[in-house]
């Protein structure tokens, strides 16, 4: 039947190593396999478990999508103030900042392992947000001023925010420790994202967040305390009330 004629590649596998070699001879088939002219009617197209990895992917990059959505819209329920809400999303970037640069120096590869790590240090650099923007709000709350509200703030939350970090990097380095043995590779890609976003979201989380509060919602909450209260202008001929 013309039009679709499939073609099957298998690489035999032992080991993670195996593995390995065989993605990157098959990454080289399929650049080979792109330069190709074609007849009229024909068409490439990949299956196996490339397609299913594929479609995974695609899977949990919308359900992460999805679940930023659901945690804005829940931090802003909680906190009532979109500031709040997104100074706690601010510490995605700086996680992610530590996973690609793990990625990038170790397998090279996003694998369906990498974007689950991905997900899981989401969780946890919220988590380190949430403890210091709720402390904040509580300090305020008892009349202390800004600058004892960020100083007093960060330095009580930075036991538990370290904490937090070492808990599960220390849990995850026999896992990283271990690459090319058989078994871990889906281990291995997962601890190593959540271990390099934890090495650049711990000190950077502590850094950024007291310094955004202080811009953006203590300055901001100055700004509006020195705006001059708008009094009524009497209009000539109107009596008062009317």
């Amino acid at each position: 039947m013309q039009g679709a004629r499939p073609l099957q590649s298998t690489v035999p596998r032992r080991g993670y190593r195996r593995r390995a070699q065989g993605c990157a001879r098959l990454r080289n088939s399929w650049a080979r396999a792109d330069d190709v002219s074609l007849p009229q009617g024909y068409f490439l197209q990949y299956g196996g478990q490339f397609e299913q990895q594929a479609r995974a992917m695609r899977h949990l990059l919308s359900i992460g999508a999805v679940s930023i959505v659901a945690i804005f819209v829940l931090l802003f329920l909680a906190f009532g103030s979109v500031r709040s809400a997104v100074l706690v999303l601010s510490n995605l970037p700086l996680a992610v900042i530590g996973g690609v640069f793990a990625v990038y120096l170790t397998n090279k590869t996003l694998s369906v392992a990498s974007i689950v790590g991905f997900i899981t240090l989401f969780g946890i650099a919220t988590r380190n947000g949430i403890m210091m923007i709720t402390h904040y709000m509580h300090l305020r709350a008892e009349g202390k001023s800004w600058e004892d509200v960020i100083w007093q703030g960060s330095m009580e939350r930075l036991n538990p925010v370290l904490m937090t970090a070492l808990v599960a990097s220390i849990g995850l380095v026999p896992l990283a420790l271990r690459a090319g043995q058989p078994g871990t590779e889906l281990q291995y890609p997962l601890a190593v994202v959540i271990l390099g976003g934890m090495f650049t979201a711990t000190p950077l989380t502590l850094l950024v967040i007291p310094a955004f509060y202080k811009k953006f919602v203590a300055g901001r909450e100055r700004v509006e305390a020195e705006e001059p209260a708008l009094a009524p202008v009497p209009v000539p001929g109107l009596a008062p009330g009317d």
